[in-house]
């Protein structure tokens, strides 16, 4: 069993290293990009999160829908001048169900998202890095047990994305989605939660 699922992690890799993702140190460049912004927004912080689901804080939700408007626009152009390419995943409806209940349950547990996680335990923090390992563990076991897991993944409604209902008017709905999701993050109040460290921070400055 674990030569089995052995060779399944390391099929993992391989599968990655052939998706041409990019060079090993741009990677590591956009990893660091991503990080600063995160660091500079501190929405590693659990008071965001939880601020958030219980609509104290709005920092998460506007940085978010900020980002993928500014991001659908500019991927599909350079997409589209070939710098660069996606992977669209397969719409399978019973994985999405089951994975959005898991990840919402763990993420009101844990008070991280995947992205935000590895940025707290960089920080040191401990009981994030145990969550860390839980996750390791998680996807693990699902590698493991997927030719079971498969039947309940389905149905698999294929690889849709949005441009393709709008056949000849991909360029604008492109253009529309991203602005809209842009002018959300402005629309959104601009609510903060300040813990009493925040407060000494502004207090400083």
């Amino acid at each position: 069993m674990f030569d089995e699922l052995l060779q399944r992690f390391m099929h993992m890799f391989e599968v990655v290293a052939a998706e041409g993702h990019g060079s090993v140190w741009m990677v590591l460049f956009i990893g660091f990009v991503f990080g600063a912004i995160i660091q500079w927004s501190r929405v590693d912080k659990f008071e965001k999160i939880a601020g958030f689901a219980m609509l104290e804080d709005m920092t998460v939700p506007k940085m978010l829908f900020f980002a993928i408007g500014f991001a659908s626009i500019f991927l599909y152009v350079f997409i589209e001048i070939g710098l660069a390419h996606y992977h669209v995943k397969p719409i399978m409806l019973g994985g999405l169900v089951i994975g959005a209940i898991l990840f919402g349950v763990a993420m009101a547990i844990f008070g991280k998202c995947p992205g935000t996680g590895p940025i707290s335990v960089a920080e040191g923090r401990i009981d994030v890095l145990v969550g860390a390992i839980g996750g390791i563990f998680g996807g693990l076991f699902f590698t493991w047990a997927y030719p079971w897991l498969k039947p309940i993944m389905g149905p698999d409604y294929g690889k849709l994305t949005l441009p393709q209902f709008f056949e000849g008017q991909e360029h604008l709905v492109v253009l529309i989605y991203g602005l809209a999701l842009i002018a959300v993050a402005f629309v959104i109040p601009d609510i903060e939660y300040l813990d009493p460290e925040d407060h000494e921070k502004k207090a400083e400055l």
